[in-house]
Protein backbone atom coordinates (compact mmCIF):
# COMPACT_ATOMS: atom_id res chain seq x y z
CA UNK A 1 0.00 0.00 0.00
CA UNK A 2 2.82 2.24 1.16
CA UNK A 3 4.69 1.50 -2.46
CA UNK A 4 1.39 2.61 -4.61
CA UNK A 5 0.95 5.18 -3.11
CA UNK A 6 4.33 6.24 -3.03
CA UNK A 7 5.08 5.59 -7.03
CA UNK A 8 1.86 7.31 -7.50
CA UNK A 9 2.99 10.71 -5.94
CA UNK A 10 6.19 10.53 -7.45
CA UNK A 11 4.30 9.65 -11.11
CA UNK A 12 1.79 12.29 -10.56
CA UNK A 13 4.80 14.91 -9.51
CA UNK A 14 7.21 14.14 -12.54
CA UNK A 15 3.73 14.53 -14.75
CA UNK A 16 3.09 17.67 -13.86
CA UNK A 17 6.62 18.82 -14.07
CA UNK A 18 6.69 17.60 -18.18
CA UNK A 19 3.52 19.09 -18.64
CA UNK A 20 4.92 22.39 -16.97
CA UNK A 21 8.04 22.41 -19.05
CA UNK A 22 5.94 21.24 -22.40
CA UNK A 23 5.12 22.98 -24.84
CA UNK A 24 2.57 25.46 -25.07
CA UNK A 25 -0.13 23.14 -26.72
CA UNK A 26 0.21 20.54 -24.37
CA UNK A 27 -0.25 22.67 -21.35
CA UNK A 28 -3.59 24.09 -22.62
CA UNK A 29 -4.43 19.90 -23.11
CA UNK A 30 -3.57 19.62 -19.51
CA UNK A 31 -6.21 21.22 -17.22
CA UNK A 32 -5.55 19.60 -14.25
CA UNK A 33 -5.85 15.95 -12.59
CA UNK A 34 -9.92 15.90 -12.76
CA UNK A 35 -10.51 15.33 -16.71
CA UNK A 36 -14.32 16.63 -15.99
CA UNK A 37 -12.54 19.90 -15.88
CA UNK A 38 -12.13 20.23 -19.61
CA UNK A 39 -16.00 19.69 -20.03
CA UNK A 40 -16.35 23.36 -17.83
CA UNK A 41 -14.75 26.80 -18.71
CA UNK A 42 -12.03 28.24 -16.54
CA UNK A 43 -13.77 30.88 -14.31
CA UNK A 44 -12.71 34.19 -14.88
CA UNK A 45 -11.56 36.34 -11.96
CA UNK A 46 -13.70 39.64 -10.79
CA UNK A 47 -10.84 41.94 -11.25
CA UNK A 48 -11.62 41.38 -14.99
CA UNK A 49 -14.20 44.38 -15.99
CA UNK A 50 -13.37 43.84 -19.88
CA UNK A 51 -16.11 42.51 -21.45
CA UNK A 52 -15.27 38.86 -23.39
CA UNK A 53 -14.89 38.92 -26.82
CA UNK A 54 -15.47 36.03 -28.68
CA UNK A 55 -14.36 35.33 -32.47
CA UNK A 56 -16.54 34.27 -35.50
CA UNK A 57 -17.56 31.29 -37.04
CA UNK A 58 -15.26 30.04 -40.13
CA UNK A 59 -16.62 30.79 -43.39
CA UNK A 60 -16.52 28.53 -46.10
CA UNK A 61 -14.25 30.10 -48.30
CA UNK A 62 -11.83 29.92 -45.41
CA UNK A 63 -12.34 26.33 -44.85
CA UNK A 64 -11.55 25.76 -48.19
CA UNK A 65 -8.05 25.98 -48.17
CA UNK A 66 -7.18 23.21 -45.64
CA UNK A 67 -6.15 20.17 -45.68
CA UNK A 68 -8.23 17.20 -44.89
CA UNK A 69 -6.49 16.43 -42.06
CA UNK A 70 -6.59 19.97 -40.98
CA UNK A 71 -10.14 20.00 -41.12
CA UNK A 72 -10.94 16.85 -39.27
CA UNK A 73 -8.83 18.42 -36.15
CA UNK A 74 -10.75 21.44 -36.44
CA UNK A 75 -13.78 18.99 -36.55
CA UNK A 76 -12.72 17.96 -32.91
CA UNK A 77 -11.30 21.40 -31.93
CA UNK A 78 -14.91 22.46 -32.10
CA UNK A 79 -17.10 19.46 -30.93
CA UNK A 80 -14.69 19.79 -27.73
CA UNK A 81 -16.15 23.28 -27.54
CA UNK A 82 -19.61 22.62 -28.16
CA UNK A 83 -19.72 20.16 -25.35
CA UNK A 84 -17.94 22.52 -23.02
CA UNK A 85 -20.74 25.05 -23.72
CA UNK A 86 -23.55 22.68 -23.83
CA UNK A 87 -22.31 21.26 -20.66
CA UNK A 88 -21.43 24.85 -18.77
CA UNK A 89 -25.13 25.40 -19.97
CA UNK A 90 -26.62 22.72 -18.29
CA UNK A 91 -25.19 23.25 -15.12
CA UNK A 92 -25.85 27.05 -15.21
CA UNK A 93 -29.69 26.06 -15.93
CA UNK A 94 -29.74 23.51 -12.92
CA UNK A 95 -28.48 26.27 -10.76
CA UNK A 96 -30.79 29.02 -12.26
CA UNK A 97 -28.21 30.92 -13.14
CA UNK A 98 -28.08 32.45 -16.71
CA UNK A 99 -25.25 31.46 -19.84
CA UNK A 100 -23.12 34.34 -20.71
CA UNK A 101 -22.48 34.72 -24.34
CA UNK A 102 -25.37 32.68 -25.74
CA UNK A 103 -24.31 33.78 -28.66
CA UNK A 104 -21.31 31.62 -28.87
CA UNK A 105 -23.02 27.77 -29.32
CA UNK A 106 -24.39 29.14 -32.77
CA UNK A 107 -21.15 30.04 -33.95
CA UNK A 108 -19.60 26.45 -33.53
CA UNK A 109 -22.66 24.94 -35.08
CA UNK A 110 -22.48 26.93 -38.10
CA UNK A 111 -18.58 26.10 -38.22
CA UNK A 112 -19.40 22.72 -38.52
CA UNK A 113 -22.11 23.15 -40.80
CA UNK A 114 -19.88 24.63 -42.56
CA UNK A 115 -16.95 21.90 -42.66
CA UNK A 116 -19.26 19.63 -43.63
CA UNK A 117 -20.06 21.33 -46.55
CA UNK A 118 -16.79 21.37 -47.68
CA UNK A 119 -16.17 18.16 -46.92
CA UNK A 120 -19.10 17.18 -48.97
CA UNK A 121 -18.40 19.78 -51.58
CA UNK A 122 -14.54 17.71 -52.22
CA UNK A 123 -16.29 14.08 -51.57
CA UNK A 124 -18.75 15.13 -54.95
CA UNK A 125 -15.56 16.64 -56.90
CA UNK A 126 -13.55 13.47 -56.69
CA UNK A 127 -13.30 11.12 -59.65
CA UNK A 128 -13.03 7.53 -58.22
CA UNK A 129 -16.55 6.54 -57.06
CA UNK A 130 -15.25 4.22 -54.70
CA UNK A 131 -13.28 7.04 -52.59
CA UNK A 132 -16.59 9.16 -53.14
CA UNK A 133 -18.83 7.13 -51.46
CA UNK A 134 -16.31 6.46 -48.61
CA UNK A 135 -15.95 10.14 -47.83
CA UNK A 136 -19.37 10.66 -47.81
CA UNK A 137 -20.07 7.87 -45.37
CA UNK A 138 -16.97 9.49 -43.33
CA UNK A 139 -18.77 12.46 -43.35
CA UNK A 140 -22.62 11.71 -42.71
CA UNK A 141 -21.30 9.35 -39.42
CA UNK A 142 -19.55 13.70 -38.33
Amino acid sequence: MFITRFFGKTLLAAARSESSAGTAAAASTVTGHNPLEAFFEADRSAEDDKPVVYGRSWKASELRLKSWDNLHKLWYVLLKEKNMLMSQRQMLHAQNLRFPNPERLPKVRKSMCRIKQVLTERAIEEPDSRRSSEMKRMINAL
